[in-house]
């Protein structure tokens, strides 16, 4: 140090706060900046029941939700929000790689979906909840555009037609259906047999540029979907309130006494009628009542051959052994019937 400069004074450190118990000593001191106070966990008689919770969790309101598309086409989805829906609301749904829209067609409580031990036999549980779920209630303009895209399918099934005879393939388009966003297009028809449809698809793709689904159907599923009257005059049963088709055989035909000529027992679309399987099982109640056609009985005239009988007229025809033929109500053969049988024993 040369002579003439003066030490610079030193100054004291200024105290170093205490440290905070439980914080390790060792290494350079970090200072603490400040921040949010640690939040508490709720106590246990703050937390909220699971049963009553009003959250989708919990299931007090969540619903569980048939909706019905174009087709009779139907989905089960689950529904969160408030306030619940109801039957014939227009509803946004989650589908394939988009969203679609439908009407409510039933609407249940997840609550009252349980089982009480009868489901399983492992006891009460929750049946869960489907994976899909309803995004919103659909607003007007959303009926709106989806009403201008079935106006568009018909553009869509005459183009179709029009590729599919360029492409010479043997297929009838029956249906058409846009998804509400336009991210699908679902075209359906019928063939005799295997179409390989890879280029139609192709065309249809650069034409309609969305994604394309073909789907071949058989021609009761056509029925189902557009509809029409049968033979009774009536809306076709598989179109307004069969919840699946089962397959129809001549034999359920021989069984209720009709007519083997299929002209006489087909449908709208050229298939046996289904009314032929859901109406056998009634036909086989009545044949434990009836006595079957061709044994012969004792009656109040002797014995006499059973030609026939009606269900509906609950009339049972008879053949004497002279050829007489006699047609009786059900009630009053099963009268003459039990009088011949008591008639027998006394005589024994």
């Amino acid at each position: 140090m040369s002579e003439g400069r003066r030490p610079r004074p030193v100054r004291p450190a200024p105290p170093r706060p205490a440290r905070p118990a439980g914080e390790s000593g060792n290494g350079a001191s970090r200072e603490r900046r400040p921040g949010p106070d640690p939040v508490a966990p709720p106590s246990p008689a703050a937390t909220p029941d699971p049963v009553g919770s009003p959250g989708p969790a919990a299931g007090a309101r969540s619903q569980v939700l048939e909706v019905r598309f174009k087709g009779l086409r139907s989905d089960f989805f689950s529904f969160g929000g408030a306030p619940p829906l109801t039957e014939r609301e227009y509803v946004v749904v989650e589908a394939d790689r988009g969203q679609d829209i439908g009407w409510v067609k039933r609407a249940a409580s997840a609550g009252d979906l349980a089982c009480e031990g009868g489901c399983d036999s492992v006891g009460e549980r929750q049946v869960p909840l489907p994976s899909r779920r309803v995004i919103r209630r659909a607003a007007p303009a959303d009926v709106l555009r989806l009403q201008q895209l079935r106006d568009q399918e018909l553009e869509v099934r005459r183009r179709t037609r029009e590729l599919a005879m360029k492409h010479r393939l043997r297929m009838k388009v029956s249906e058409a259906e846009w998804q509400w966003d336009r991210n699908k297009l679902t075209v359906y028809f019928t063939a005799e047999k295997r179409v390989d449809f890879r280029a139609l698809v192709r065309d249809m793709a650069r034409s309609f540029r969305t994604r394309i689904d073909l789907r071949q159907i058989g021609v009761r599923d056509e029925a189902r979907r557009l509809g029409g009257l049968g033979r009774c005059r009536r809306e076709l049963c598989c179109r307004s309130w069969l919840t699946s088709i089962e397959p129809v055989t001549l034999q359920l035909a021989k069984d209720q006494g009709l007519s083997l000529n299929p002209s006489q027992i087909s449908g709208a679309c050229g298939r046996l009628m289904n009314c032929l399987r859901y109406e056998h099982a009634v036909y086989q109640q009545a044949k434990k009542r009836f006595p079957p056609v061709g044994r012969t009985i004792r009656t109040a005239k002797g014995r006499e051959d059973v030609k026939s009988w009606d269900l509906f007229e609950e009339t049972v025809s008879l053949q004497a052994g002279d050829g007489e033929t006699r047609t009786i109500p059900l009630a009053q053969l099963n009268d003459e019937r039990r009088t011949a049988r008591r008639a027998e024993l006394d005589r024994r």
